[in-house]
């Protein structure tokens, strides 16, 4: 282009220049259409008696040679000249960068956006949590989410769960199904949930703990069922529980396995309240740092039955029927701080307790002890216990409270720490 308009301006200076040997003027006001504009103005001394000269006639014969001239140049400078074209912003841009004449721009393609996905009809989907609780439902709804992160079941009517209800839901942590009719769990229905980590199956009609459930829950929840057994082979493989929650469940000692619980690596707490046990089931795992065992139906507490609770911190069994603690139970248990043992049948101040090191809270209150010894919670030596206790309830006792020693409690961290008096008799 910058070449054509260089050919363009030379041949017009060529032309000019010719002109103005032919006499055209090129003054701003003489131009025409950019192009000068040639006249002549003939003299008067080409006029004899009214009559023109030779040399007028001559004048006027170049006069029109110059017209001729004048109109030849402007048609062959629009004949070079270049069409018109409307030009955008754009077109001057690419001009710049590619150094060529407008070229046709070409708007780039907008791709089609998919879909959503779709969230089950009268449910609530957001932020990857399905919430389709209290709606009623019989069955699990379909067209889940697949990046479903939370799917919310509770207070429906669902009685089964069949193989294919979470086909596809591999990302799904937490799965909530408590207060359903639920009665059977199908072999294969948590297959596909290979990231579970939260699994509640709490306040159910289960008879059995389910089968082949995910190894990655770390969160069990199985309450309030009617789950009567607890096999060998029921927690086989989950190695990443933390936490599990079997209490209220019509469950007895004879129906709970002795090796239940020893894939259990990992877990810290467990909790198997409200059932009919008679005893401390056996096999717990020694990574457990909370037991509750309340509101059963054991009579007795054997050392044998904690051996190897190395790291419990706190054992829970209050509201049982027990009347004996074996010597050498608490030193089962060296790191235990809290212990449960209220609304029970004891008689005595459990053996050990001024011995242990750490323990620092202990529930005794609702039971039948008589009388509180000087050594029964404090050794002899203050330096022998490094925790000082900051509980000791023992109201609800038949125990003279106004004969207890001020010195029975001199390793209490506070003396509005300790529970006396308040016992009704029977």
């Amino acid at each position: 282009m910058l070449m054509l308009l260089m050919s363009n301006k030379s041949q017009t200076m060529l032309a000019t220049a010719h002109l103005l040997s032919l006499g055209c003027t090129h003054s701003h006001s003489d131009r025409l259409f950019g192009l000068p504009r040639c006249s002549f103005t003939p003299s008067l001394s080409g006029f004899s008696g009214g009559h023109p000269s030779l040399q007028f006639l001559q004048t006027a014969q170049v006069s029109d040679t110059m017209r001729l001239a004048c109109l030849t140049l402007l048609l062959v400078s629009v004949c070079w000249a270049l069409p018109f074209r409307q030009s955008g912003f754009l077109d001057f841009g690419i001009e710049e960068i590619s150094g060529e004449g407008p070229t046709h721009v070409t708007p780039p393609e907008v791709p089609d956006v998919p879909a959503g996905p779709v969230c089950p009809f009268r449910c609530q989907c957001h932020l990857r949590v399905v919430q389709c609780s209290d709606l009623g439902m019989k069955n699990v709804p379909e067209d889940i989410p697949s990046d479903a992160h939370l799917l919310d079941l509770q207070n429906n009517k669902i009685t089964e769960i069949r193989e294919n209800d979470f086909k596809g839901l591999k990302g799904l942590h937490a799965l909530i199904l408590v207060n359903n009719k639920i009665a059977i769990i199908h072999a294969k229905a948590f297959a596909p949930l290979v990231n579970l980590q939260r699994l509640y199956l709490s306040k159910n009609m289960l008879k059995d703990i389910p089968s082949n459930m995910p190894k990655s829950v770390q969160e069990l929840r199985i309450h309030e069922n009617q789950i009567t057994k607890i096999k060998k082979a029921s927690f086989t493989g989950m190695v990443n529980v933390i936490v599990m929650e079997l209490g209220s469940n019509p469950l007895t000692s004879s129906g709970v396995d002795a090796d239940a619980f020893k894939d259990l690596k990992r877990v810290s707490y467990i909790r198997i309240a409200d059932t009919n046990i008679t005893t401390v089931p056996k096999g717990l795992p020694s990574s457990l740092s909370e037991l509750h065992l309340d509101g059963n139906r054991i009579t007795k507490v054997s050392a044998d039955s904690l051996k190897g609770l190395k790291h419990l911190a706190k054992l829970g069994l209050s509201s049982n029927e027990i009347s004996v603690v074996e010597n050498r139970t608490l030193s089962m248990m060296p790191h235990l701080r809290e212990l449960h043992l209220d609304h029970n049948a004891l008689t005595s101040v459990p053996a050990g307790l001024s011995d242990h090191k750490y323990i620092q809270v202990i529930y005794l209150h609702a039971n039948k002890i008589a009388s509180v010894g000087t050594e029964d919670f404090c050794p002899p030596s203050f330096n022998t216990k490094k925790a000082m206790y900051s509980g000791i309830s023992l109201f609800s006792n038949p125990v003279p409270y106004w004969e207890v020693q001020p010195i029975t409690f001199r390793c209490v961290f506070d003396r509005s720490a300790v529970q006396l008096g308040n016992y009704r008799k029977k």
